[in-house]
Order: structure tokens, then sequence, then C-alpha cells
């Protein structure tokens, strides 16, 4: 399925409301080290994880979402089903972000870490 990028506030709010599916949000910045460094691994996780639905979103580009969604740092990766968050991971941590994807297709409550 791979990683879709989100262009505007509009498509976001699109993908948060598909129901019976884990949404993985990669909020990223082009200029973020750690964002580039981590891409490449959840291009993967997007092909590990086929039930799961990646999105990037630029913070730059979309800020009206990204402000919403409270984005102070990047990487930040939002987990959401059913519209309701269930996980965050802050930073580029392929571990914690696969821990937190595995948690939310088994439908639990991942824990934020950092």
């Amino acid at each position: 399925m791979g990683v879709h990028n989100l262009m505007n506030k509009a498509e976001w709010d699109s993908a948060l409301a598909e129901k019976d599916h884990l949404i993985v949000l990669d909020a990223f910045a082009t200029w973020c080290g750690p964002c580039k460094v981590i891409a490449p691994q959840v291009v993967k996780f997007s092909e590990k994880y086929p039930s799961a639905k990646f999105y990037k979103l630029d913070v730059d580009d979309v800020p009206d979402a990204a402000q919403e969604l409270n984005i102070r740092a990047m990487p930040t990766f939002l987990l959401f089903k059913n519209g309701e968050k269930v996980g965050e991971v802050v930073g580029a941590n392929p571990k914690a972000l696969e821990a937190a994807i595995e948690k939310g297709l088994e439908g639990g409550v991942a824990a934020e870490s950092s």
C-alpha cells in the first residue's frame, strides 16, 4: 500500500474518518534529519503491516493540521483507530514505532514514548 502524502487538512480529515483501520501518521519536516533517516523504515512498516494505513504530513505544508494535532517535535508518529488516538511515538525510534503499530493493530492503546 505504501505511505501517502497528505497535501491539506481536508485529506487528513478524510483519512481520520476511515473506520476499522489503524491509521499511522508520520508528522515530519523536509529539513528534519531524523525524519529522513526513519522514512525508509516507515515504508517498510507500511509493507509489513498492510492492514494499517500510513500517511505523511509535512508540518510546514499543512500547518493547520499540525497545529490541531499539537505537533511539537519531528518526527512525531500518531496512531488512530476509528477517529480516536491510540498511540504516539515522538522521535525516530523504529522499535517503539513498530511496537505501537502492533499494539494498535491488536486493538490496544500504545504507551507514549520519546
